[in-house]
């Protein structure tokens, strides 16, 4: 297992204390990421106290290339700037996510939000994803990220350098404010929030998340190597629609990859099931 960054381990120690405030979400398809709230009562000459908010980044799975989202600990003074700055220029803590923005693109001024209209200005834009799906994806990508860090579900207008564009390189329409994509059409229907990967923990692990999937029902495992040490289900708060779910199991110390998946009604005959994964330390 790779050594865990300093960042990541900044988010695993919010993520592991606070988990139940990052999974508080309704699944009923608002921008309903919630954000770490900032500890108070803390001294005048302590650092500025920092949250968790969503970013959203993507990654390849049976149904094609998804978004999932992670939670970076940010000073919240400007939310929506610093997760799309997040987004565009901090690498994913999880390796197995990745952006589909182009290096050098940056926030050219501060998100803004007024009037039932959030507003995004892009500088650097640079050259043209390998597609048109993914240069949709990619825009769903700063909508979802935008939205979340506002919770807010209002349309999206990007601007390239200051002006209004009627597209984004010359693949997606920006014309008019970007709506949300359904989000069962976007995001991986699978998604671990805390702990997240790299996380060290204690012996007595809670992990929490979001799962669109069939009956309510998330098998999940624990692994080391090839061996199954921990196995069974969770129940998501609702059936096949975006809700939290949460379960708690008991590991010796030891080195580890949490796994939560769809369940696959149909015994193998359809495509394969979306999965999430996390490796994890047990202290």
């Amino acid at each position: 297992m790779r050594p865990p960054r300093v960042r990541r381990l900044v988010v695993t120690a919010l993520v592991v204390l606070l988990a139940g405030g990052v999974a508080a979400c309704t699944g009923s398809g608002n921008a309903d990421d919630r954000s770490i709230p900032p500890t108070s009562g803390a001294p005048t000459s302590a650092p500025p106290a920092t949250r968790a908010l969503p970013v959203y980044y993507a990654a390849d799975t049976s149904a094609g290339t998804r978004l999932y989202r992670e939670f970076h600990a940010v000073v919240p003074d400007d939310p929506g700037t610093t997760a799309l700055r997040e987004m565009l220029g901090a690498p994913a803590i999880d390796p197995d996510y990745r952006t589909l923005w182009p290096t050098g693109v940056t926030p050219r001024r501060s998100v803004t939000h007024d009037g039932g209209e959030i507003v995004v200005d892009l500088t650097g834009i640079g050259r043209a994803p390998a597609s048109k799906a993914v240069a949709t994806l990619a825009l769903q990508q700063l909508v979802y990220t935008v939205q979340g860090a506002l919770q807010s579900t209002d349309p999206v207008r990007v601007l390239v350098d200051g002006q209004r564009a009627d597209q984004l390189w010359g693949l997606v329409d920006i014309g008019a404010p970007v709506a949300r994509a359904e989000q069962t059409s976007v995001r991986s229907l699978v998604q671990i929030d805390a702990p997240a990967d790299g996380a060290t923990v204690g012996r007595e692990l809670v992990v929490t998340g979001e799962a669109a999937v069939f009956e309510a029902t998330l098998p999940w495992q624990v692994r080391q190597g090839d061996s199954v040490v921990r196995e069974g289900f969770a129940t998501t708060a609702e059936g096949q629609k975006f809700s939290p779910y949460r379960f708690t199991v008991t590991l010796e110390p030891g080195d580890y990859e949490l796994v939560a998946t769809e369940d696959d009604p149909s015994g193998g005959a359809g495509r394969a099931p979306m999965t999430d994964t996390k490796r994890i330390s047990v202290r």
